[in-house]
């Protein structure tokens, strides 16, 4: 398994995650937002595949991705975990100290 942390340094695949958080696609669909060949960004993918961040799955013809929601969580365990609070009370923290950007 490949490390999360180095498929998430690039900035196409954490694109690529946020496309994927809404719905499944195959690769075409992807590629559609992006200026890259459909081998470059075969190679995003089986990076994100490797580290267990995106899930495939085949159907007939197509191959389609999604966002493997499970690791992801455990991701964002991790920050909570390292900054000892939840996500949720710091965007209540910053929402109460700057209640104009609300």
């Amino acid at each position: 398994m490949g490390s999360p942390w180095k498929a998430l340094s690039d900035d196409n695949r954490r694109e690529i995650l946020l496309l994927l958080k809404s719905k499944d696609m195959i690769p075409t669909e992807i590629a559609e937002h992006f200026n890259l060949t459909l081998p470059a960004l075969s190679a995003h993918l089986r990076i994100l595949k490797d580290a267990d961040l995106i899930t495939e799955k085949k159907q007939g013809k197509n191959r389609f991705y999604s966002l493997n929601t499970n690791r992801s969580l455990k991701l964002i365990e991790f920050f909570e975990d390292m900054y000892d609070y939840k996500l949720n009370s710091l965007k209540e923290y910053i929402e109460a100290k700057n209640p104009q950007s609300s």
